[in-house]
This record gives C-alpha cells, structure tokens and sequence, in this order.
C-alpha cells in the first residue's frame, strides 16, 4: 500500500504499536503526525523518522487537546486523509466490587471517549476534503467479558459502536471507518497483564504475543480497497486469511 502523499494522525504513538505504525506507515511514504502523553518518546521517534514526522505532545481524553493536535497535523502537513485511534490503558485489573471508580472512569475516558475525540476533531477535515480513513484499535474483549477487565471489555465494545456509528453516518461521504482486533500483541501493556495474575490471557506465553509490526502493516492493509468489505465493522488478526492477505508469516 503506497501512502505517498498521504498524512496520517497516530495516537499512542510514543510505543508500541502506536511506534511501530508510525515507522511502517513512513515507510509507505506517509506523512505522520505522532499524538502521545509522552513529549520525549515522540520527539525521539519524530527524529528518526525524520521531516515527514511531527510530534504533538496530547492527552488524548481532552477534547480540545486533540482538536489542536488536528489543526498542528494540517498546519505542518496541510491535510489529513488516516487517523489510528490506538491510544488505550488496561488498567485498572480489578473485580468490579473492588475497582477503582477513578481508575474505571480514566480507562473509558482514555479508551473510549478518546476514540470520539480523535474522530470528532478528525472527521470535519476530512468530510471537508471528500474523504478519509479512520482506524480504530479494537479487541476481542468488545465482545465477551473477561475476570477483572470490566473497564477495558466495556471500552473497547464501545469503541467498537464509535467505528460502526462512523461508518453508518459518513460512509456514502467518504469516510472508511474499520477496526483492527488483533489478538494479543507483545507490548508493555501484555507485561501488566502477565503482572497482574489475573484470568487466562496472563498466563500466556510471551511467544504466544504477535509482534507490533504484524499490527502495523495490518493496518496498512486496511488503508486500501482491498480491506472495503470490513468497513464499519473488525478485521480480526486471528484469522489466518487476513495474515494470508497482509502477507504475515
């Protein structure tokens, strides 16, 4: 998939598969405006990218945080045609009654209400331009409950509702809303999870995680007509025909 010409917004883009997104979707010749909490990791990352890459320290649960990160990505690349809401938290790992309401209330603000304000803030420029792609990171916990994960499950169903709502309102403008499940990835946040003993996907090998990179160049894949059919819904990375077509091992 060639982006030449192309600029695209990543939100946790200071690791991870926010990191890895950045470095691939360069590499496709994109123009990439990095979003993350951490200033010091995206002005590194920024760096060795290089000129096609501006760093925008933002807390992504801030709504007028993120409409001006939109306005520097347009005022340093002049466009914006891909946004990849990635930016997520697990915690807090807890069993609901003992749960930190605090802690509950940031993983949605992050995980969910971030998602609305990367589409919300994005979705006017690109209306305005006859179009553009917005990438969502989704789960497989959208969509069954697992012990002691009731914000992230409950977020990231929600996130999952923001792609289709997306999709159902601005598809026949232009508009390419997809999430990306993609199973367990090895990241910091598989290391909290590993931490926290809590239900089966702790116990999982650190061999058993995907690198970011497959996650990266899946959602490549997803800029492209070929992925049209999964629009306003999930393209899973479990599913073998999926690697087979992004061309993963």
């Amino acid at each position: 998939m060639d982006l030449t010409g192309k600029t695209a917004l990543i939100t946790g883009a200071s690791r991870g598969i926010g990191a890895a997104t950045a470095r691939i979707f360069a590499e496709a010749g994109a123009k990439v405006a990095l979003l993350a909490r951490n200033r010091d990791a995206i002005a590194e990352l920024a760096g060795e990218i290089g000129q096609n890459a501006v760093a925008i320290p933002c807390e992504i649960s801030r709504y007028w945080e993120v409409e001006q990160a939109v306005a520097n990505t347009l005022k340093a690349f002049g466009s914006l045609d891909i946004v990849v809401n990635n930016a997520g938290v697990i915690d807090p790992i807890a069993p609901l009654a003992e749960a930190d309401p605090d802690a509950w209330s940031a993983a949605i603000d992050i995980n969910t209400k971030g998602v609305f304000n990367g589409m919300r803030a994005a979705l006017p420029v690109m209306l305005g331009a006859g179009g553009g792609t917005v990438l969502t990171i989704g789960s497989g916990a959208a969509h069954r409950p697992l012990e002691g994960w009731s914000a992230y499950c409950t977020s990231k169903a929600g996130t999952l509702m923001l792609t289709r709502a997306a999709q159902e309102e601005y598809g026949a403008k232009g508009i390419r809303a997809l999430s990306l499940s993609p199973g367990t990835v090895a990241t910091d946040m598989q290391r909290t999870i590993k931490a926290s003993g809590v239900n089966a996907v702790s116990e999982l090998d650190w061999d058993d995680h995907i690198p970011p990179e497959w996650v990266a160049r899946t959602l490549l894949w997803m800029c492209g007509p070929e992925a049209d059919g999964f629009l306003g819904d999930e393209v899973s990375l479990r599913d073998e025909d999926i690697r087979s077509k992004v061309g993963l091992g």
